[in-house]
């Protein structure tokens, strides 16, 4: 799959009319349709999780539309105690510390387990988000949930105007290899295109990618 930048974007037209409003039924009704498969995966891959003797969940604030905060849902890829590890190794490690300044993420992320890093790969770890898509917080499609202290190093206002999404235009085009700054211009992009059609081209786009195993 060739990847994408905002400068060699397909050109799509402007969201049709209403679409904003259809969106939140497109979405709970594939959800719905997803969730019979979706269940039973959820259940085996949660026994796994807590084998360390840790939750299978894992629960996050982050920043919705318009700037509310929900709790983002997650099957746990990390070490029990995660956040103190993060503290630890980044007091540790000035190269780590400003990787994660940069990026809000690392490349060798030390708290993830082994079967956390599989779950990453695939992508299987955000499977429970299909809940906070139901509940009206995210959007199959849209820009990734922002995290509070992320707010003040996000550029533009295109995430506020938009429900978070599971996947989005930046997970397929430049997934793990820009900054997060970066995603702010992917979001303008997606938020004047977004249309039924492009939503549809993204998820298909995201199932290529996470066949391919290149999730972060």
């Amino acid at each position: 799959m060739t990847q994408m930048t905002t400068t060699n974007l397909p050109i799509w037209r402007a969201r049709p009319t209403g679409y904003l409003l259809l969106k939140p039924v497109v979405d709970s009704t594939l959800v719905l349709i997803m969730l019979p498969l979706v269940l039973p995966l959820v259940a085996i891959i949660s026994l796994i999780v807590m084998s360390d003797g840790g939750p299978a969940f894992f629960a996050q604030r982050r920043i919705g539309r318009s700037g509310r905060p929900f709790i983002l849902w997650k099957l746990r890829t990390m070490v029990p105690d995660a956040e103190r590890a993060l503290a630890a190794h980044l007091e540790q490690n000035p190269s780590a510390r400003a990787e994660w300044q940069r990026d809000q993420k690392l490349a060798d992320d030390p708290r993830v387990t082994p079967f956390g890093r599989f779950l990453r790969a695939s992508s299987l770890d955000e499977l429970p988000q299909l809940w906070n898509v139901l509940s009206g917080d995210m959007a199959l499609v849209g820009p990734r949930p922002m995290m509070p202290e992320q707010e003040s190093i996000y550029p533009g206002n295109s995430y506020y105007r938009l429900r978070p999404g599971l996947t989005g235009l930046w997970q397929v085009s430049r997934r793990g290899q820009s900054s997060f700054a970066a995603r702010g211009a992917f979001d303008a992009v997606y938020e004047h295109s977004m249309s039924l059609s492009v939503d549809l081209q993204i998820l298909l786009r995201t199932v290529k990618v996470v066949f391919r195993g290149t999730g972060t």
